[in-house]
């Protein structure tokens, strides 16, 4: 097992750690905002792993992936910002 193939587990090891509390966060709430930014979290931490599996393996296959979950994240982000500020206003 060479040093790139430790530095790959234990980066998968810790993106999952991160990835549960994300989930446990989503889960458990309280707020609505709670939710929405452990969900920033879990997007940000599955584009994390698909980079670095992407620098372990060395090609750009997943790229295109990698743009569209971004494109998700800032679209649910500003949606749900627009959600809040209606739902204040009331």
């Amino acid at each position: 097992m060479s040093a790139l193939d430790v530095m790959g587990l234990a980066a998968g090891v810790l993106f999952g750690v991160g990835a549960i509390a994300a989930v446990i966060r989503i889960i458990r709430g309280p707020t609505i905002l709670d939710r929405a930014l452990a969900t920033d979290v879990l997007l940000a931490i599955a584009m994390c792993g698909l980079a670095a599996e992407m620098a372990v393996n060395r090609h750009t296959d997943t790229l295109v992936v990698l743009l569209v979950l971004a494109l998700f994240a800032i679209v649910g982000s500003i949606a749900i910002a627009r959600f809040i500020g209606k739902e204040d206003e009331s």
